[in-house]
C-alpha cells in the first residue's frame, strides 16, 4: 500500500469516526472466511459498519480526531477490526452473541456515549448500556404511569367525582 492509499484510508477512518457516534475495536483474527462472512452479514443486518484496519492507520485517524483516545492505543495490537455504529449497545450485543459460538470477536476497546472502555472485561457493561431509543421509551413509560393511575381511578369510580375521591381515599 503506497503513501497516498494510506492517506486516503486514514481520511476515511477519520470521517467514519466523525459520522458514527460509537465505535468498537475488536480482534476478529483467526476466523476462517465463512465465519468472517457470517460476522460481516450480522453487522450489515444490525447497521454496523465493519472495517478491518492496520493498527497504525487507525491510530493516526484517532490522532486526527478531536478527543483523547490515548488509553485505546495500547489495545491496538494484532489483528484489528472496527465496528462503527450509531447505537451504543448493538455492537456489544453482537460481539457477545457471536463469540458464544465462535470464541471471536474479542473486545479490545470501545468509544461509547463519549466514554472509552478498554479491555474485554467491559463487554457486559457495554451490553447493558441503554440506547437513546430505550431511554426515551423508559421516560415515556414513567410519564404515562401517573396518567394511567388517574384514568383507572376515573373508570373505577363510575366516572363521578365522588367515586374518584373514594378510590383515592381507599388507596391511602
Amino acid at each position: 500500500m503506497n503513501k497516498e492509499d494510506k492517506s486516503l484510508l486514514v481520511k476515511e477512518l477519520t470521517q467514519n469516526i466523525a459520522d458514527y457516534s460509537h465505535f468498537y475495536v475488536v480482534d476478529a483474527g483467526d476466523m476462517n472466511s465463512g465465519k468472517t462472512s457470517d460476522l460481516r452479514r450480522e453487522c450489515f443486518k444490525k447497521e454496523i459498519k465493519m472495517m478491518v484496519v492496520k493498527n497504525t492507520l487507525f491510530e493516526k485517524a484517532l490522532e486526527a480526531t478531536e478527543g483523547d483516545f490515548a488509553p485505546l492505543y495500547d489495545a491496538l495490537v494484532g489483528s484489528t477490526a472496527i465496528f462503527f455504529s450509531n447505537v451504543g449497545n448493538v455492537p456489544a450485543k453482537l460481539i457477545k452473541e457471536f463469540a458464544k459460538a465462535n470464541k471471536k470477536p474479542v473486545l479490545k476497546g470501545a468509544y461509547v456515549e463519549e466514554c472509552l472502555y478498554v479491555g474485554e472485561e467491559n463487554l457486559e457493561a457495554l451490553v447493558n448500556i441503554k440506547s437513546k431509543d430505550e431511554l426515551i421509551g423508559d421516560i415515556i413509560a414513567l410519564l404515562q404511569s401517573p396518567a394511567k393511575n388517574v384514568i383507572s381511578a376515573l373508570q373505577s369510580g363510575g366516572n363521578t367525582i365522588h367515586g374518584v375521591l373514594k378510590t383515592l381515599a381507599e388507596r391511602e
